[in-house]
């Protein structure tokens, strides 16, 4: 054999040996890549959604002004919402409008005041709480001599005007009692209705149809 030939077979020889060597390495490369690239998928994907959690609070007035409405933005067009239907929070002081599954407004609230129940020993609202239909009840202002205490803008939606949403509460002198006022969204206070911001309570009377179902829980 002349020495051509054994460098030829030679070469062949490193050749085959090198691609033996590096065989694993490329697999195990191939293999990486996919992994790297589904973690890297799933690292952009949650900035994202916390992204939507915190725009569901982003048109939220803060700090809260019962003189103003709860949300910067325009009050949702009825005409345009094909299930509309309202949920009371009682416990966190919240009034959500809902298309469907969707919140498209939401308002701060006060409702009833926790007192013990005799029978539980537990606390619970003066605010009932179910399934109810707002009421052809409304108007511009009431005063409760009884209670020493009224509102402006109401709407009823249990019992024909015992239960109602309407604005933070005003004095016998008809002017708005700050100190309770200052309670709105957040903490309860009221004798059983709904306490709104006035701007809210008095695009309520005008817009919320009868027969609207309303949720209150908490």
């Amino acid at each position: 054999m002349n020495l051509r030939v054994k460098h030829w077979i030679y070469g062949i020889f490193c050749l085959l040996v090198a691609i033996i060597a590096i065989g694993p390495e490329l697999h195990a490369a191939s293999n990486a890549h996919p992994k790297k690239a589904v973690v890297e998928s799933q690292v952009k994907e949650k900035p994202t959604q916390e992204k939507e959690i915190d725009n569901s609070e982003s048109h939220m007035r803060t700090p809260i002004d019962w003189h103003k409405s709860s949300e910067t933005v325009p009050y949702p067009d009825l005409n345009k919402v094909k299930d509309f239907w309202i949920k009371v929070d009682l416990k966190n002081n919240r009034t959500y409008l809902y298309d469907g599954s969707k919140v498209i407004y939401t308002m701060y609230s006060t409702g009833g005041i926790y007192k013990k129940d005799p029978k539980t020993g537990k606390l619970k609202s003066v605010t009932p709480t179910g399934t109810f239909y707002a009421q052809q009840e409304r108007g511009d202002s009431f005063f409760n001599q009884s209670l020493k205490e009224g509102a402006n803008y109401y709407v009823s939606w249990k019992n024909h005007g015992e239960y109602l949403f309407h604005s933070v509460p005003t004095k016998a002198d008809g002017k708005y009692n700050e100190q309770e006022a200052a309670k709105l969204g957040k903490t309860q206070g009221s004798h059983g209705c709904i306490r709104l911001s006035v701007p809210d309570a008095q695009w309520m009377e005008k817009n919320l149809p009868v027969g609207t179902k309303i949720e209150i829980v908490g």
